[in-house]
């Protein structure tokens, strides 16, 4: 169990503004985060904003599913091929992938309520954030954006969504794995020929082995960038309520139990 506690008192930090993003600690969803920890090993510590050792997971996750061809298996066994789906599968490491999925699982549930009693224990007294980052590469600000349009750019091509909160490595990670994903599974060519009707051909060019990444990564760019935009909204509203606290609010302004301030 992570505890905070200090004999000065020394606010705590529970967000932090740079040129590559906003990464805070919030109140999440243990059972949602170990959900997409299960859906695919990784996701549940990016969106804890653990990024190494998320992005670690992920591509252990392609590198050792490569190798056993556990999504081929799955396919086969989808449509009843029992005995294809055990011919595909490689033993020889097929059981290294069982404990590092149930701890990607375990530790993302685990990390998530330990960040949660963080903040509860921090979050009245915790300290304000720079507004603002200059650099010479880049600029980044704390402001309020429109998650439907997270939701939106996310739809298009993965990856836009993170750039439109200004989340630059979740950003260029996932612009790389898109075009990982689409390219090795023909994705783009399959749907060109079932636009123009050629549905057999389309089904033909897929690769089963890489296209069955595609849906778990595809609804996490989204849920990932709106639920990011939502957070730094909130974040947002904080901050603006400390600074007319501190600039405006006059110090003999009391707030009385039971009566009505006009």
């Amino acid at each position: 169990m992570a505890l905070v506690f200090s004999k000065q008192k020394e606010a705590s930090k529970l967000s932090h503004l740079s040129i590559f993003g906003t990464t805070q600690i919030h109140l999440r969803n243990p059972y949602i985060i170990a959900m997409w920890s299960v859906m695919f090993p990784g996701y549940g510590h990016l969106l804890l904003n653990k990024y190494l050792r998320g992005f670690s997971l992920v591509i252990w996750e392609l590198f050792i599913n490569q190798l056993i061809h556990l999504n081929s298996a799955m396919v086969y066994s989808f449509i009843g091929e029992i005995e294809k789906a055990k011919e595909v599968l490689d033993v020889r490491y097929m059981h290294l992938y069982i404990p590092v999925y149930i701890f990607a699982i375990w530790d993302s549930y685990r990390t998530t309520v330990d960040m949660n009693k963080i903040y509860l224990l921090n979050e009245k007294d915790a300290a304000a954030v720079e507004r603002l980052v200059i650099k010479p590469f880049e600029i980044n600000y704390l402001d309020k954006r429109n998650p439907l349009s997270a939701i939106m750019w996310s739809m298009t091509i993965p990856s836009l969504g993170q750039l439109y909160i200004h989340r630059i490595f979740a950003a260029l990670f996932t612009l790389v794995m898109t075009v990982i994903l689409v390219h090795f599974s023909h994705f783009i060519e399959a749907f060109h020929y079932l636009l123009v009707g050629e549905l057999k051909k389309s089904t033909q060019v897929l690769n089963a082995q890489w296209l069955m990444y595609l849906p778990s990564f595809y609804f996490f760019t989204i849920y990932d960038s709106y639920m990011n935009v939502v957070e730094n909204n909130k974040l947002y509203d904080s901050e603006q309520k400390r600074l007319l606290r501190k600039f405006y609010q006059s110090k003999s302004f009391i707030v009385k139990k039971g009566i009505k301030v006009k």
